[in-house]
This record gives structure tokens, C-alpha cells and sequence, in this order.
């Protein structure tokens, strides 16, 4: 459930303004430790894009080499409506039989 989750985390981080790979990784950690692996973002990225779900574009960084920024595409934002209104309904399942199961 997690792993396919945190593409669809990733998409909803790209809705609110381009990324660059470690910024992606780093929100994702900092987000109670969804992920904390650049070995797990960056495939993760490849296959979005590969996908047609992310475009990219490289840009100039004053803090080093060049960074490859990560924008959602139409297809993208497509993909992602769906999965947050299955997202929704899981969690508010799962939180129903949480609260009535307990004492």
C-alpha cells in the first residue's frame, strides 16, 4: 500500500510547484519518513516520467551543478484526482472501524 502510495504523494507535491529530486525526497521524509531514500525517488521519478506523468526540465542552481526540476503534467493531474477520492474513502473506512472498534 505504501509504495504505491508515495507515487501519488510525489504527483501531489509537484500540484503545488515544480521540485528538483532531493527537495522531493526531502519533503517525503520530513512528512513522518514516507520515504528517506534518494535510492527510492529517483526510479520512482524515471517511471513517472517515462509514464507521462511528470515532465522535466533542467535549471541552473547557484548552490552547484545544474538541478533537474520535476513538473506534473495534464496526464499527471489526471491520474491523481482518481487516487485522492480512493484515497478518501479508504481512510474514512478504515477510521469508522477504528472508532467503533475500540473501547
Amino acid at each position: 500500500m505504501r509504495r504505491g502510495s508515495i507515487e501519488y504523494c510525489v504527483l501531489a507535491l509537484l500540484r503545488s510547484g515544480d521540485r528538483y529530486g532531493f527537495e522531493i525526497t526531502r519533503e517525503l521524509a520530513a512528512a513522518d519518513g514516507l520515504v528517506t531514500s534518494e535510492g527510492t525517488v529517483y526510479p520512482m521519478l524515471t517511471r513517472l516520467r517515462s509514464v507521462g506523468l511528470v515532465e522535466t526540465y533542467w535549471q541552473e542552481s547557484s548552490a552547484g551543478p545544474p538541478r533537474r526540476y520535476y513538473r506534473i503534467t495534464s496526464d499527471g493531474e489526471l491520474a491523481l484526482k482518481p487516487f485522492i477520492d480512493q484515497w478518501e474513502r479508504f481512510r474514512d473506512a478504515v477510521d469508522s472501524i477504528l472508532k467503533t472498534g475500540t473501547k
